[in-house]
C-alpha cells in the first residue's frame, strides 16, 4: 500500500525534488508550500494534492493542520522541510522573531496537531535540519526570541539546533504510541534558500559560488526520500539526527541534551 506523505517547504528546492520522486516511486504525496504557484505546478506536475500555508503566521498552519486532518486521517510520514535563513530581525503576525518561527515553532505546531493522524499511521516525522546547528547556534533558552542577541546567522543556526531537539523529545514523548522521530542534514543545496536574507550565505546560494559549493536539489533529497522509503529500527534510529545516511558524530553538544530538549518543547507549547 502507498504511504501518505506530507512535505513541507515543497514547492522547490528540496521538498519538490522529494516530492517528484516518492510519487515517481508510487507514494500518496502531499505537496504543502507557501507559494500558490510554485506549489500548484509541483502538485500538478506529480499528480498530488496540495495545500498552501505561510509558516510565518500561526493561524495558517492550524488551519493547514485542519485541512489535512479532514483529508487524511491516516498518514505515514510528515516531513517538515520548511524553513530559511531571514536577514535583519524581525517578528510575525503573531509576534515571535520570524527564523524561530518558521523554522521550529511553525513545525512544532504543524506535528501537533496532527499528533491523530500520525500516531494512527505509526509516522516517521522528518525534520530538515542542518550542520548550523552546530556552525552556527548560540542557544540561549531565555531568549528563544533573539531580543538579547541576533544575527541572522545565529537566528538559523537556533532554529535547527531547535529543530535537533524537537526530534529527540517527540520520539521519548510519542515513540512508544509508533512515532518514529529523526532528522538529517542534506548537504549544501543550489536551490532558492537564503534568498530573502541580507547574510553573506545570499552570496553562497545565489551567485555563480554556487557551482563550487552547493549539490543540486535532486542529490540533497536523497536522504529524505531514503528516509521516507525506510523503516524505523532497520534503515534508521529513531529520535537519532544523521549526516550522509550516518548517524552524525560531529555535533552540537547541546543537541545532546535531553534536559534542553525537554524545557524546549515545554517553552514551544507555552507559546502556541
Amino acid at each position: 500500500m502507498p504511504k501518505t506523505i506530507v512535505v513541507t517547504g515543497a514547492s522547490d528546492g528540496i521538498g519538490a525534488a522529494a516530492a517528484r520522486r516518492l510519487a515517481a516511486s508510487g507514494e500518496r504525496v502531499v505537496v504543502v508550500g507557501r507559494s500558490p504557484e510554485r506549489t500548484r505546478a509541483v502538485a500538478d506536475e506529480i499528480g498530488a494534492d496540495h495545500h498552501l500555508a505561510d509558516f510565518a503566521d500561526l493561524s495558517q498552519v492550524r488551519r493547514l493542520a485542519g485541512d489535512l486532518l479532514e483529508a487524511y486521517p491516516q498518514i505515514e510520514v510528515l516531513a517538515n522541510n520548511a524553513g530559511g535563513i531571514m536577514g535583519a530581525r524581525q517578528t510575525t503576525v503573531d509576534g515571535y522573531e520570524k527564523t524561530f518561527q518558521v523554522n521550529h515553532l511553525a513545525p512544532f505546531l504543524l506535528t501537533q496537531l496532527l499528533l491523530p493522524s500520525l500516531v494512527a499511521g505509526r509516522a516517521t516525522v522528518i525534520q530538515t535540519a542542518s550542520i548550523a546547528a552546530r556552525v552556527f547556534a548560540k542557544f540561549d533558552i531565555g531568549d528563544l526570541q533573539g531580543e538579547h542577541a541576533y544575527s541572522p546567522q545565529a537566528a538559523y543556526g537556533n532554529g535547527k539546533l531547535a529543530n535537533i531537539l524537537f526530534t529527540s523529545e517527540l520520539q521519548r514523548r510519542y515513540g512508544d504510541q509508533g512515532i518514529s522521530a529523526v532528522a538529517f542534514h542534506p548537504g549544501v543545496v543550489a536551490t532558492s534558500f537564503a534568498s530573502d536574507t541580507t547574510h553573506l550565505m545570499r552570496f553562497l546560494y545565489h551567485t555563480p559560488l554556487k557551482r563550487l559549493f552547493t549539490i543540486k536539489p535532486d542529490k540533497a533529497a536523497d536522504e529524505l526520500v531514503w528516509l521516507a522509503e525506510g523503516t524505523p529500527g532497520v534503515t534508521f534510529t529513531p529520535g537519532a539526527y544523521y549526516e550522509s545516511k550516518e548517524i552524525a558524530k560531529n555535533v552540537n553538544p547541546l543537541s545532546l541534551d535531553a534536559d534542553l530538549a525537554a524545557r524546549l518543547w515545554e517553552e514551544s507549547e507555552a507559546l502556541v
